[in-house]
């Protein structure tokens, strides 16, 4: 009977749970595609489209432990469904809100807003919108990206943010120079790694090193040949000292780099020549042979695998060519540079990336697949396999297994018996 209390409508502890509840089935593209009754999708989409708003609306909450859970639920469902015509009404109040927590949040809401900003870009595609969008942001990401004093998860997200959003607007030259250099001032700096004598200091930048390195490489894929030129006589001698760098990835960054420089150069000049080849395959080599024991045994087997292509690619201008399958279509990743590509938005898109593939124009265009292959029900209702078909499949599947391997338990079992 006492006065009752004032309770705010939105508190941390129910916002998120709201917030992840409502998110739950955005994490896989394929809970929209489950076998169930069918349903109508005017409704379906108008539900989802009100929770977005709600999301977005969030993103402006006094708690930052709400902002990052309403960020984090808008990346899932940017990720796994194409909202090009909602994000177009809403396009500015997003790149305010993102631009706000980068400015103002801590580490992991900076994380979380810089990753909202590049699936932004990759819904809107090329074109004036993402330029409007790219202009606001980018001078935020770039002072965060420069700013010693944030957080190196937060500098390393926003670069990798830097380097994607600069690939797809790519209409100004003059910016995809500058945002290049940020970004390798960045990364040069890991070539006086050996100089250093502070080694926990390196160690602890090498993630943003790594992040640098790779959006660079990516922007160098757009660059006129002129350019390119430029960049190879700069950076092929020096990018070799990375390779004897402490963490396996930047070993890898490095590695993968040089595939793709020796790439372009190769494309610009059909003579072209380096002088200290014999001492780089000689360290190719010698990763893609690598056997010391103080080294785990999994980062040994992805080193191998990895320097065996990057041997191939600078000694014998090989590739080995991959297939990617989504929905009815197949894309052959025949090249580095497509394949730096590929993997970077790979990474941001997650298990999305397949249903981009297939709807997504920007990403359509700039792996040359023609427009969106258009599919009716039927066709897809034939294509698809049931839930009780996969069971059986699996069924068999798990027997056959566990026969082939009862016999050689038996085989070992009567080896043993035998002596």
């Amino acid at each position: 009977g006492g006065q009752p209390r004032n309770v705010q409508p939105f508190s941390d502890e129910d916002a998120s749970i709201e917030t992840m509840s409502h998110c739950s089935g955005f994490s896989d593209p394929a809970s929209f595609t489950e076998d169930g009754p069918e349903v109508d999708e005017e409704a379906t989409q108008e539900d989802l489209e009100y929770k977005l708003k709600g999301f977005i609306d969030l993103t402006l909450d006094k708690s930052a432990k709400t902002r990052q859970a309403a960020l984090e639920s808008l990346k899932s469902a940017f990720s796994s469904k194409i909202l090009y015509e909602f994000i177009m009404e809403r396009r500015m109040t997003l790149t305010d809100s993102i631009e706000r927590c980068i400015k103002k949040g801590k580490s992991d809401e900076q994380c979380a807003a810089a990753g909202l900003a590049c699936l932004l870009c990759v819904q809107m595609g090329s074109g004036i919108e993402s330029e409007e969008i790219f202009k606001t942001l980018g001078p935020v990401l770039k002072k965060i990206v420069c700013d010693g004093t944030a957080s190196i998860q937060a500098r390393q997200a926003c670069a990798t943010c830097l380097g994607i959003c600069c690939f797809i607007v790519t209409d100004d030259i003059t910016e995809l120079y500058s945002t290049m250099e940020c970004l390798e001032n960045i990364f040069t700096k890991a070539y006086q790694r050996d100089r250093d004598t502070n080694g926990v200091s390196s160690t602890h930048n090498t993630v943003l090193h790594i992040s640098a390195l790779l959006a660079w490489t990516l922007l160098l894929t757009i660059c006129p040949m002129n350019e390119v030129k430029k960049k190879i006589e700069m950076h092929l001698h020096k990018l070799p000292s990375l390779l004897s760098c402490d963490d396996l990835n930047m070993r890898i960054a490095a590695g993968e780099t040089l595939a793709l420089l020796f790439e372009l150069a190769r494309e610009t000049d059909a003579d072209f020549f380096y002088e200290d080849m014999d001492l780089l395959t000689e360290k190719l080599r010698a990763l893609a042979t690598d056997g010391n024991k103080h080294r785990a045994k999994v980062d040994k087997r992805k080193q191998r695998s990895v320097f065996r292509d990057v041997l191939r690619a600078v000694e014998e201008r090989d590739f080995p060519t991959e297939m990617v399958k989504f929905g009815p279509e197949r894309m052959y990743i025949d090249c580095w540079v497509k394949k730096q590509t590929y993997e970077t938005f790979k990474e941001i898109l997650g298990s999305g990336m397949q249903y981009h593939l297939q709807s997504n124009d920007f990403l359509r265009n700039v792996f040359e697949l023609g427009p969106p292959v258009m599919l009716d029900a039927a066709t897809l209702k034939t294509m698809k396999i049931s839930r009780f078909e996969r069971h059986l499949y699996n069924s068999a599947a798990f027997k056959a297994r566990t026969k082939a391997r009862s016999k050689c338990r038996d085989k070992r079992a009567d080896v043993g018996e035998f002596f």
